[in-house]
This record gives structure tokens, sequence and C-alpha cells, in this order.
């Protein structure tokens, strides 16, 4: 298939949206956007937004963010990577209809490692693992219900992940994404993905 409009990666911290969004981008030959970067560029670092203003500014700032960069790639293959809290925003769940949603799936032991290099998250501040744990369960369902692909990356390295996701979507039938966000439908699709519906049983 084509894609016809902007893939959207979402998932926890530290899963590896933006070096697999990269990724992707560059196999596609197509735009790359990361938010969390995006949002740093216009209005400096996040740790000193949450120091500075607290979260709940951050996340206006990153809700209009998201909203702008949808609205700019719609209609293109553009590859947005969303930080990891960005799908909690009830007006970042609608924009995602006009997205192939990928929910990049993994496990504290995938993660584990690069939360001890960055300790510099804000909403992982005193002991990381248990706060990743946290924000995870609460999240976890929000990332299953968007949706429309559920992409391991527990294995493999970035030019795998990359290669293994592209065939995903190139694989994924045509039109699906719109009727699973409608009608609840749950299309075949290749090794390593599965559709939200799946997931939720």
């Amino acid at each position: 298939m084509s894609i016809p409009g902007p893939i959207a990666l979402i998932g926890p911290m530290a899963v590896g949206k933006t070096a697999i969004g990269q990724q992707l981008a560059k196999q596609l030959r197509a735009p790359f956007v990361d938010t969390d970067a995006l949002i740093v560029e216009n209005h400096g670092s996040i740790a000193d937004i949450f120091a500075g203003r607290g979260e709940h500014a951050f996340r206006e700032i990153e809700a209009r963010t998201v909203a702008r960069v949808i609205e700019e790639a719609t209609g293109t293959p553009t590859v947005i990577s969303l930080g990891g809290g960005a799908v909690l925003d009830s007006g970042t769940q609608q924009l995602l209809a006009r997205c192939m949603v990928v929910y990049l799936e993994c496990d504290p032991e995938t993660v584990a490692e690069r939360i001890a290099r960055n300790s510099g998250r804000p909403l992982l501040a005193g002991d990381p693992m248990s706060r990743w744990m946290e924000l995870f369960t609460t999240r976890r369902p929000v990332y299953e219900r968007l949706a429309d692909l559920v992409f391991d990356v527990r294995h493999g390295s970035v030019s795998e992940l990359g290669r293994r996701l592209e065939e995903a979507l190139r694989d994924f039938p045509e039109g699906a994404a719109s009727i699973a966000k409608e009608t609840a439908a749950a299309p075949a699709v290749p090794e390593n993905v599965a559709v939200k519906e799946e997931v939720e049983q």
C-alpha cells in the first residue's frame, strides 16, 4: 500500500520513538518531526519548563505543538514522534484520527539501560524505573486504544526495526486504519504487529 498520511509513533518514554522514527523516515524518504525536540527548540528544555512553569503548562505547549505538526503533516507521509504523555490530551487523541498510529510496545527490560543513562526526564525523578512503571501502567490502555498497529520493539537494531516497521505499514490492508477506528474491525496483519482490537481482548 502507499502511505497517504502521517505516521504517528506513540509509546512510553525511552522506547525508541525518535531513533526508530528517524530510521523509518529515512527509508520512506519522508519528513521526520520529533514533537519534544520541537518544543525544546521553541520553548527551551522540557526540564526547565517543568521546573519553572509546571507540568500543566508543558502539556498545553505540547498539545499546541502536536496539533500544529499534525495539521501541517496532513496528506503527507511525515513520520511524527510524540512524547510519552502527549496522548493523554483529548484534543490530541482526536487529531490522531488523521494519522496511522503505531504504538511501539516494549517492557521494562527494554528501556532500563536507556533510562539509567538518561536521568534528566522530569517525570522520572527519584526512582526512575518505579516512576516509569507507574506512568506506563497508567498510559498503556491509552496507547493500545489509539493504536492502529502495535509494533514490538523488544528485539532488533534500529535499522532492523525500521525495516520491519516499514514492511508492516506497507502490508497493512488498504483502508484498515480508518475501518479500525470507525468500526473496531480487526484485519489480519503481519508478524510483529497487532491490530489494536486484538490487544484489547
